[in-house]
C-alpha cells in the first residue's frame, strides 16, 4: 500500500467514475484500475462495486477511506510542514461558505489576501452548511465559514462577526415613508424565505417568531434557492425579505427597485464563525486568514476578533435605495 494508491481510490470515490478518476490523477484508465484491483487483493476486501452503468464504494470501503483521507491530509501536513520552515503559510487553504456569505465576503477579502500572502493559495467553495460540515470532517476542506453553531466533537470554531439582517422591500411598499422599522412592522403574509435547508430561512423564522412557513399570503408560493432569487422577487414587488448586511453591498442593489433598511433595535442578525478540525496542522494559515476577513469588513457588521477591547456598534441607523 502506498499514498498513490490511496489516492486512486479517493478519486474513484469522488468521481464516482474509474475513467474520470483517471484523468484527475493523469495516468491511464488500465493503470488506475490495476492499482486498485492490486490493493483489493493485499486487502482481501472489495473497495467498490463495479457495473456497467455504476460504481458504488461498499460499506467496507467507506470506512477504509475514512482512514485514507486522513492520511493523505497528514502527508500533506508533513509537506507543508518542511514548507514552513521557509515559509509557514505557504501552500493550499481550502475553505467552503454558506451561499448567502460567500457571494458577497469574498470580494472583500480575495484581493488583501493574495496581496498580503502571495504564497497562500485559496481553494473556495460554496454549498450548504450540512454539506460543508459533512466535507470538513471527510477532510475535503480546511475550514468553514457558517451561522450557524456546532457541536464541540472533532470541531473547534471562531466567532469572526456579528450581522444584522436589513429588511429589504419594494419601493413602492407602505414601510417606505416610515422612518424608523422594526421586526413587529414586517406582515409575516408577504415574507419571502429561502427554500428550506438554508440557515437563513431558520434564523429569519426564529426573529420573526415564526413557528412554520406561512401557508397563505404572497410568501407562501415562493421557495427560492438563492438569495439572488429572493430579491428579485421582492424588486418586483411580491414581498420582502430580512437580508445580511453584507449583501447589502452586493450587485442587486443597482437597479432593482429595491429599498434596504436597517432595522430599529438592531434585535435580528446572526453570528459568522469559522469552523475547523482540532486536529488541522496549520493553525497558523488560519489565523491569517482570519485577520484578513476581520480587517477588511465593513462597519455594518461588529467584529469579534478576540484582540479587540470593546466591540463597536455600527454606524447609525439608515436605508438604501436601490434604482
Amino acid at each position: 500500500m502506498n499514498l498513490r494508491d490511496l489516492k486512486y481510490v479517493l478519486a474513484v470515490a469522488e468521481t464516482r467514475h474509474f475513467g474520470r478518476a483517471a484523468q484527475r490523477c493523469f495516468v491511464s484508465q488500465p493503470t488506475l484500475s490495476g492499482q486498485i484491483k492490486k490493493l483489493e487483493e493485499e486487502l482481501g476486501v472489495v473497495l467498490f462495486e463495479r457495473t456497467k452503468r455504476s460504481v458504488e464504494i461498499t460499506p467496507i470501503g467507506e470506512q477504509i477511506l475514512a482512514h485514507a483521507r486522513a492520511m493523505l491530509e497528514q502527508a500533506e501536513a508533513i509537506t507543508d510542514l518542511a514548507r514552513s520552515h521557509h515559509d509557514p503559510l505557504q501552500g493550499a487553504l481550502r475553505v467552503g461558505a454558506i451561499p448567502t456569505l460567500s457571494p458577497y465576503l469574498m470580494p472583500l477579502i480575495l484581493a488583501p489576501l493574495k496581496a498580503r500572502y502571495p504564497q497562500m493559495r485559496l481553494i473556495l467553495s460554496e454549498e450548504l452548511t450540512d454539506a460543508l460540515l459533512a466535507r470538513l470532517a471527510r477532510h475535503e476542506i480546511d475550514a468553514a465559514l457558517i451561522a450557524t453553531p456546532v457541536d464541540p466533537g472533532d470541531f473547534e470554531s471562531v466567532d469572526l462577526f456579528d450581522e444584522p439582517f436589513w429588511l429589504a422591500h419594494p419601493v413602492d411598499h407602505p414601510l417606505y415613508d416610515k422612518m424608523d422599522v422594526t421586526l413587529a412592522d414586517i406582515d409575516k403574509r408577504e415574507l419571502l424565505l429561502l427554500s428550506e435547508g438554508h440557515c437563513l430561512a431558520d434564523q429569519v423564522m426564529d426573529v420573526c417568531r415564526m413557528q412554520d412557513r406561512m401557508e397563505q399570503g404572497d410568501g407562501a408560493d415562493f421557495h427560492a434557492a438563492s438569495l439572488q432569487t429572493v430579491l428579485q422577487l421582492v424588486g418586483a414587488g411580491f414581498g420582502c425579505t430580512l437580508v445580511p448586511a453584507l449583501a447589502v453591498r452586493g450587485p442587486w442593489m443597482t437597479d432593482s427597485g429595491i429599498v434596504a433598511r436597517e432595522l430599529d433595535g438592531r434585535s435580528a442578525g446572526r453570528t459568522v464563525r469559522m469552523v475547523f478540525r482540532k486536529s488541522f496542522p496549520r493553525r497558523a494559515a488560519l489565523d491569517a486568514f482570519a485577520a484578513i476577513v476581520l480587517k477588511a469588513l465593513p462597519n455594518t457588521v461588529t467584529r469579534l476578533d478576540a484582540a479587540a477591547t470593546r466591540r463597536p456598534r455600527p454606524g447609525r441607523r439608515g436605508r438604501v435605495r436601490a434604482g
